[in-house]
């Protein structure tokens, strides 16, 4: 079996006033991402932590933010289009291993459903999704509340 493995980064500034999609749900926060599409950071990272371990380019490749037809997309979008790509591809999702920078607020009680709407977009089991969070002790962008950051890293193998 051949396995390989993927790294996704994202950043996106917070604005008052919009939601706050992380992880394909809605966190209540004043502050929501800004970006082309719904801005959810998690799901940006994964799809090119995934894209990346499958050797086919960014998200930015695929989903240009110059493109009408991606503005405001719901990123859940993405990701199934994303996971069909690998899919045709040859490989299936492992596992994905995620970290969440924000400063407020405290994301942990939502992770359970954030890990329940990716498993459902990415057709894996709940269990393969860990997702973390942590702040940067009032530091940089993250610590300010003017943005937020993800990491993935992800296993993928041949089928």
């Amino acid at each position: 079996m051949k396995i390989k493995i993927g790294f996704g980064f994202d950043v996106h500034q917070l604005k008052e006033g919009l939601d706050f999609w992380l992880g394909g749900i809605i966190v209540p926060h004043t502050k929501g991402g800004l970006g082309h599409s719904d801005a959810d950071v998690l799901i940006h990272t994964i799809c090119d932590a995934l894209l990346g371990a499958a050797n086919m380019g960014d998200i930015g490749k695929h989903f240009p933010d110059t493109a009408d037809k991606y503005k405001g997309i719901d990123s859940k979008i993405l990701l199934k289009e994303v996971v069909n790509l690998i899919s045709e591809k040859g490989f299936s999702i492992g596992n994905i291993d995620s970290t969440i920078c924000l400063q407020t607020p405290k994301i942990g009680p939502y992770i359970p459903e954030m890990q329940k709407v990716l498993a459902s977009c990415m057709d894996i089991d709940v269990e393969d999704i860990s997702i973390k969070a942590t702040t940067t002790e009032k530091l940089s962008f993250v610590g300010r509340e003017e943005g937020v950051s993800a990491y993935a890293t992800v296993l993928i193998q041949k089928n």
